[in-house]
């Protein structure tokens, strides 16, 4: 028998408990205004309905399977890295780790274009720390949007490099910069960090770029998207101009390929992009009308044994906090990640909803591309999202590693 897998097909209305509204209807009459955007992303007011939230996923026996070229047994890789991917449960690779690692073993200058949660980080860490055990002089600099992402890649390294005498430091906002560079004295072969801090500990010399002859950059879209692009040029001109590079991005634009060619000499591209959106996340829309915003939320939420583990999305950190307190007052555990929030509640936050001690994690868009949570239920969209690509990354976050996730998104 086939392998089932999930695709789009066309919606169908439903109703829920509670008197709750599901619509799928392409050619409704309710057309909310968004007018707000940012450069590099495609705004919401281009949309002339809300079919970009409907997309069901659909259970059939037909598909093809991607078949892959190699196993991660078959990469040129240290025997004890190999142990390490064995332990966590690696075996076949994904698309674009199968293709992309093979380029990064040779030293290639590579661009990565692939959907959120396909396993981009572990398509190039594995191949960076064998190149760190081949020679233990190599210093690789990874940079990111968020510190959750930065978090979440320094974890994955750490269980890669178990035992093997490679360290890491982790740079990152909301952190004490006085133990960023205390920790920078220290023999560190990885350094994983944000823009602006990366750039405070050039400012303070206490990072000298000239020593790294290898560059990451991950998620490289929303690094532009969130305004960091004189950061990164600041930081590309001060590294060694022989370097290898790595450009991971999950969209393209015109904006990403003039990046691409003013960081990367003759890089090799791989798009293993096939769609927008995952083909395992049911995307539905909720019709508030004439209804309290917050009641409708907390009616679904009370579908506990659906709505289990849940990422709301808001816009703005004062907006995030009022949800967050006033669904503790409705009695559902709930925390929130927003920017106004130091690193280590943040950290807190989301481990709490990791262990499953949180049902609602509320966040604004800093999360979307930082959140890497196994079997996230649901990601709503409580309000808008500015662009396309946001969210894209936001509900992103379920549906992960050919598992099946909900995406519902609030219109008047």
């Amino acid at each position: 028998m086939q392998n089932k897998h999930f695709r789009n097909g066309p919606s169908q209305p439903s109703n829920r408990p509670g008197g709750i509204s599901f619509h799928g209807n392409r050619r409704g009459n309710s057309r909310p205004s968004f007018n707000r955007g940012r450069a590099g992303g495609r705004k919401f007011s281009e949309f002339r309905d809300i079919s970009k939230f409907v997309n069901k996923a659909v259970i059939t026996e037909e598909a093809p399977c991607f078949i892959p070229e190699h196993k991660f047994q078959d990469f040129l890789v240290d025997e004890k890295l190999k142990a390490n991917i064995v332990k966590k449960g690696y075996v076949i690779p994904t698309p674009i780790q199968d293709r992309v690692i093979p380029h990064i073993l040779l030293g290639q200058d590579v661009v990565g274009i692939a959907d959120t949660g396909t396993g981009k980080t572990a398509a190039f860490l594995i191949p960076l720390i064998n190149k760190v055990l081949v020679d233990r002089t190599q210093r690789i600099l990874i940079m990111v949007p968020t510190r959750e992402l930065a978090t979440q890649i320094d974890d994955e390294l750490k269980m890669f490099a178990r035992m093997l005498s490679i360290f890491s430091v982790c740079c990152v906002g909301g952190t004490s910069i006085g133990r960023s560079i205390m920790e920078l004295r220290r023999s560190n072969n990885f350094i994983i960090g944000t823009p602006g801090r990366l750039k405070d500990l050039v400012d303070r010399k206490a990072l000298v770029l000239t020593q790294f002859k290898t560059v990451v950059l991950d998620e490289a879209d929303r690094m532009l998207d969130m305004g960091f692009i004189n950061d990164m040029r600041y930081i590309m001109a001060k590294m060694a101009p022989l370097r290898q590079t790595l450009f991971f991005s999950a969209t393209m634009s015109h904006d990403i390929d003039a990046l691409i060619k003013t960081f990367l000499k003759s890089p090799t591209t791989i798009s293993v992009k096939t769609r927008d959106t995952a083909s395992t996340i049911n995307q539905d829309i909720v019709r508030v009308g004439s209804k309290n915003k917050l009641d409708v939320l907390g009616e679904l939420l009370t579908q506990k044994d659906d709505f289990s583990r849940v990422l709301i999305f808001g816009k703005t950190k004062h907006g995030v906090e009022r949800l967050k307190d006033e669904l503790v007052k409705r009695g559902f555990k709930s925390e929130s990640i927003h920017g106004n929030k130091n690193q280590a509640k943040r950290q807190r936050a989301l481990d709490l909803f990791k262990s499953n001690h949180l049902q609602v994690l509320v966040a604004t868009d800093v999360a979307a591309r930082g959140i890497d949570v196994s079997d996230v239920s649901h990601v709503i969209n409580y309000d808008l999202p500015a662009t396309y690509e946001d969210y894209i990354h936001r509900i992103g976050r379920t549906g992960r590693a050919g598992k099946k996730g909900k995406a519902l998104t609030f219109v008047d």
